[in-house]
Parts: C-alpha cells; structure tokens; sequence
C-alpha cells in the first residue's frame, strides 16, 4: 500500500526493523532536549506528515521497551491518524513513572501501523441477539 510522505525532519524515514514488524518505529524531532516528567503529558513532533488512503487509518502504538523500561506510553492507549487530516504526526507520550525521562530528537518514541477502517451502519432494533455471556462484563469470567 502506498503513503505519500513529507519528511521534514532530519530523522529518516519510518521504515520495518524486521521482515515480520506490524509497526514502523517514529522518531521524535524536537530543538532541544525535553524533559518529560512523571504524570506529564507531551506531544512530541516528528515533522512527518502523510496522505492516507481513504478507507484507511494509521494507528500510532507505544513502544514496547520504553514502556517496560522506563513507563513511558500514550495517554490514549493508541492514537488514530484519519485519512483526511494533513497535519504533522505528533506523537503523544506520558510518563507513568515516578522518574524524568528525557527526549532527545532522533529518539525513536512511537511506532505506526497502517489499518484499514470499516464505516458503520446501524441497524435500529429493539433487541439483540442472546449469547452464552449476554451482558456479562468487566472481569464476567473471573481470574483464573
């Protein structure tokens, strides 16, 4: 699938560590060094813009080592990237630790996965149909 891309960092392009990655991994590109601080919240640039397909998504990931490592993640759990927007990627990072972290540019911050988007249409009902689980929720099937 092609994406155009405006790369207007000096970070190279996102591209697959591996045969088998589902994510390219993002790079942060900032003046200076930025101290993110416990509980902080920051969107970092990347100086990445993209044209998406219609009919397709980009979702912006954590990366697993910084969030292991140092508790690093994203406030929104995973970032969508719609089709129409044109802005700059940011990528929007917490620190859920109890440490500073510091961002250099050229970190590599965030990963993206492109995905295809389904719309809906509902179908007005007045009832659905009954499974084993019906309305079962949160924690329904226990620990163990």
């Amino acid at each position: 699938m092609k994406v155009k891309l405006i790369n207007r960092s000096d970070n190279p392009d996102p591209q697959y560590k591996t045969v088998g990655s589902a994510g390219m991994d993002v790079c942060a590109f900032i003046d200076s060094p930025y101290i993110l601080n416990p509980f902080e919240r920051y969107a970092v640039p990347t100086g990445l813009y993209f044209e998406i397909p219609e009919g397709f998504e980009i979702q912006v990931r954590a990366r697993s080592g910084l969030a292991l490592k140092h508790g690093i993640s994203l406030p929104n759990g995973i970032g969508t990237i719609d089709s129409d927007y044109r802005g700059e990627l940011k990528i929007l990072l917490v620190n859920l630790s109890n440490e500073p972290f510091t961002i250099h540019s050229g970190d590599r911050i965030g990963q993206i996965v492109l995905a295809q988007v389904e719309h809906i249409t509902f179908e007005k009902t007045e009832s659905l149909s009954e499974t084993s689980r019906s309305d079962g929720g949160f924690g329904h099937t226990g620990l163990s």
